[in-house]
């Protein structure tokens, strides 16, 4: 029979050495933006540049659990709504993220500008800047103290703000994409103190790119790739192959390296209306773990289409 305060006190402890990751010296370890699964359905939270370019306003929602059953692991929503507007070329975007991680809070509301142009008779090149305000909670007084009346936990760092901007590029046809951008440009220090280490916003840089087959007239094949570069972190890549049946169903499985294999399913209620689901699994030791029941994602996308001509088939990227 298992021992439940063993459990308890594995939980407390695996969320203290997460929050230890989050805020100890930049030197050694970095600050990094929220990791998503289904990014190729999410493009305008790591990419600017994105912001207009599916030609209408499209709405999406995104929540994702980390290693669930796991106390005081990652969790992370998203809401975003990008369309173009006014001038020919031009658009427009603005996303919140929350993410949470033991006793850590973080909220962005980052705005997204983007500008585009004709470089072919189906290419198209977008240039995109984000300005940011984020706001960091700390809650220290939530950790277990191993030294009671400790000074430097005895204050909570309650909606600490610090600006931000980022940028990227874009080019995409009706087959093709490929982005390279970086979200947070400023390393902005969220505190500081002569006793307790530093949390610093380090600069993500994303390279992203994808390619869609038509195999029959009923259905298709895209796979992508994303690749994350950090100061102080490994190289992240994430891999994936998707297929999608009839413009309507899709399957897919991702590979993230040396970290993580998934399992995707989106399904689009209408031409309109996108449900994409993912099921991480961590082939690292923590994925063996009994209590790490690997990691959830569901996102909704909605597209405002004025005119069915405006939308030939439901777009894959």
């Amino acid at each position: 029979m298992k021992n439940p305060n063993h459990h308890t006190y594995f939980n407390s402890l695996f969320a203290l050495l997460c929050f230890t990751l989050c805020v100890t010296t930049s030197s050694v370890f970095s600050q990094q933006d929220a990791q998503y699964t289904q990014y190729m359905y999410n493009t305008v939270s790591v990419n600017p540049a994105y912001a207009g370019s599916r030609g209408h306003m499209s709405i999406a929602a995104l929540h994702r659990s980390q290693w669930l059953g796991l106390e005081g692991a990652p969790t992370t929503q998203t809401l975003n709504v990008h369309t173009p507007i006014g001038y020919r070329g031009m658009g427009l975007g603005v996303s919140i993220v929350n993410d949470q991680i033991g006793p850590t809070s973080e909220t962005n509301l980052d705005v997204d500008f983007s500008y585009t142009i004709q470089t072919s008779r189906e290419g198209k090149l977008s240039f995109g800047l984000k300005a940011s305000a984020n706001l960091l909670d700390i809650r220290f007084s939530q950790l277990d103290q191993y030294v009671q009346n400790d000074q430097t936990l005895q204050q909570d760092v309650d909606n600490r703000f610090s600006p931000n901007i980022g940028a990227g590029v874009y080019y995409h046809t009706d087959k093709f994409y490929l982005g390279l951008s970086v979200p947070r440009i400023l390393e902005t220090s969220h505190f500081e103190s002569s006793s307790l280490s530093t949390a610093s916003e380090q600069m993500n840089f994303y390279f992203i790119t994808g390619y869609v087959w038509d195999l029959n007239p009923f259905l298709k094949f895209k796979p992508t790739v994303l690749t994350k570069m950090v100061q102080g972190a490994p190289l992240q890549v994430d891999a994936s192959a998707n297929f999608m049946f009839d413009n309507k169903f899709i399957l897919g499985a991702a590979y993230r390296w040396d970290a993580a294999l998934s399992a995707l399913v989106g399904f689009h209620v209408s031409d309109e209306l996108l449900i994409g689901i993912a099921y991480d699994r961590e082939i690292t030791e923590l994925g063996n773990a009994a209590f790490n029941d690997g990691s959830f994602e569901i996102i909704l996308r909605y597209d405002l289409v004025k005119t069915r001509g405006n939308l030939r088939s439901p777009r894959f990227f």
